[in-house]
Order: C-alpha cells, then structure tokens, then sequence
C-alpha cells in the first residue's frame, strides 16, 4: 500500500473517492481471510458448543429459526467488525495518520465507538503535488518534495487563501486576482 510520500493515482472519480466496492478492494487479504474463517467458524461454534452446554429448558424453548439465525447472525457482525478494522488500518495509513493507534482504538474501543471516532476525525486525503506527483496532506502550503507552491498564500500575511479572493480575508491586503467584488 503507498505512503503519504509516494506517487500513486487515485481512484476512478479522480479525487481519491473509490466508492464502496472501491473501498472494499482496499481492505487487505490479511484481513478477508481472517474475517471468513471466522464466519465459517462461528456457526459450528454455536451448534456443537455452545448450544449444547446451554440449560436444556432454555434451549427447548428457543424456536428452531432463532437457533439457525443466531449462529448467522453472529458470524456476519463478526464478518463486518474485522473487515472494518481491515478498512480503517489501510485508510488511516493512506491519510498519512496514525493507523496502527487507530487500528487499536477501533479494536478495543467497543459499540463501535472507536469507529465513529475514526470517521469523524480522519484527515483528508492526500493530494498530488502538479509538478513531481508527491502526495502531500492537504494542510501543507508547499511541496515537501520539490517546493512547489500547494496553496495560494497572502503576500503581507502568509497565510492561505482561498480561490477566488481578491483581498486577503485575514489583513485585507489585495492578492493579485483581478475578480468581480459582488456588493
């Protein structure tokens, strides 16, 4: 998997977007493994071990669908819980971020807390230097590759400005873009 410094192309919407089969294609074969046999695993766990040293009472009662479900059931939230870990480690090493802390915080953090703590405070992707390729975080203002300006700057200032300001938002100094003010 690339590094925040590697030159990689991105996805088919050209703004690093995969979509969902896209992100899946991410996820390692480590990880798919893992997640299978735990699926195939799961249900004769529950017929063979855990159903039987259950209370007889409890267990007569229970319908037969809810014994043939539940197996199921616990193996695909098992399928989804690792195949999720296996997307935030690689999307979080994509984004340059720490992915081995929130590859733990996602495994021990439970109630899927620890991934929506991910979702809510990832960094953004990465973005292609124009002249050498080199992928830098969206925060840099220069190229750490070659110096290559990433973002407009203020003259007076030095801090970014946004497309299409004529005038510095932060000291009114003029930018240099001739542009239509609107009133």
């Amino acid at each position: 998997m690339s590094t925040t410094g590697e030159k990689l192309t991105q996805g088919p919407l050209n703004d690093g977007t995969l979509g969902f089969w896209g992100n899946l294609k991410l996820i390692r074969p480590a990880a798919w493994v893992v997640a299978i046999l735990l699926f195939i695993a799961m249900p004769p766990l529950f017929w063979f071990i855990v159903f039987p040293s259950s209370n007889p009472d409890e267990m007569a009662r229970m319908p037969e669908v809810a014994k043939l479900l539940l197996p199921f059931l616990m193996s695909t939230f098992l399928l989804t819980y690792v195949l999720l870990i296996g997307f935030v480690y690689v999307d979080a090493k994509r984004r340059g971020m720490r992915y081995v802390m929130w590859t733990l915080l996602a495994i021990f953090i439970f109630n899927g807390i620890g991934f929506i703590l991910y979702f809510l405070m990832r960094d953004p992707l990465p973005t292609p230097c124009p002249k050498c390729g080199f992928m830098a975080r969206n925060a840099f203002t220069f190229c750490p590759s070659c110096g290559a300006e990433l973002m407009r700057t203020c003259k007076a200032c030095h801090k970014k400005l946004e497309t299409g300001w004529v005038n510095c938002a932060y000291c009114g100094a003029p930018t240099g873009v001739q542009g239509q003010r609107t009133t």
